[in-house]
């Protein structure tokens, strides 16, 4: 099957990938946009919001790598929104009617629900399974293109404990958090199954990519 990617994940430097008290008006809780600084700055970002300008470098170069390829996208219901999202009808994310992920969509949630069609060929599927059923459905409608998985760390992190990840780049912030969802908690010498390269960016990002092994 096609490979199962992870890109521009962002942690903090105490392994923090959300902060506490996600809510409506914090999606990622204390943590605010702090974590995203990086990518907000960078000239894919600008193009991606219809927007002049953005930075170059390491930086807009490995978040560029976000989209090509891309044939479905699975994120957890802590990515789609708050606590609570499941006992709103009305709520179809963060993102307003355009989400900018373009692909079929599969949300993890033990609150299944109608599939919703949004604007820019992005529809939503909210599905009740385990990282490897849930790639099933992902892979058949990613029609042979590649699956990103697009967070929040539980279910990454879920997805890697299943050795399920092809490829990943973490971007590591240099800001410390102290509270939140953590990335790597129980995944101890996940560094033997991929070769890891690391680069830093001018504004102190550090950024991890990791290739598995024996692709």
């Amino acid at each position: 099957m096609s490979p199962v990617r992870v890109h521009n994940f962002s942690i903090s430097l105490d392994g923090f990938g959300t902060g506490d008290g996600q809510s409506h008006d914090e999606p990622f809780g204390h943590a605010g946009e702090r974590l995203h600084d990086w990518m907000f700055a960078t000239r894919f970002w600008h193009e991606m919001v219809d927007q002049p300008g953005g930075t170059g470098g390491i930086d807009n170069a490995l978040a560029q790598q976000h989209g090509p390829g891309i044939g479905a996208e699975i994120m957890g219901a802590g990515k789609f929104g708050p606590p609570g999202w499941h006992e709103e009808p009305e709520w179809t994310g963060w993102w307003g009617p355009n989400p900018p992920f373009h692909t079929p969509t599969f949300i993890l949630t033990h609150h299944p629900r109608p599939s919703i069609e949004m604007e820019g060929g992005t529809t939503f599927h909210f599905i009740d399974a385990s990282p490897a059923d849930a790639l099933e459905p992902a892979h058949k409608a990613a029609g042979g293109k590649d699956v990103r998985l697009g967070g929040g760390p539980t279910m990454i992190r879920d997805f890697l404990a299943a050795r399920l990840v092809d490829h990943m780049h973490i971007a590591v912030v240099p800001i410390l958090l102290g509270r939140g969802v953590r990335l790597w908690d129980g995944l101890e010498g996940l560094e033997e199954d991929y070769k890891i390269e690391a680069t830093s960016s001018s504004g102190g990002v550090t950024h991890l990519t990791f290739s598995r092994a024996s692709l």
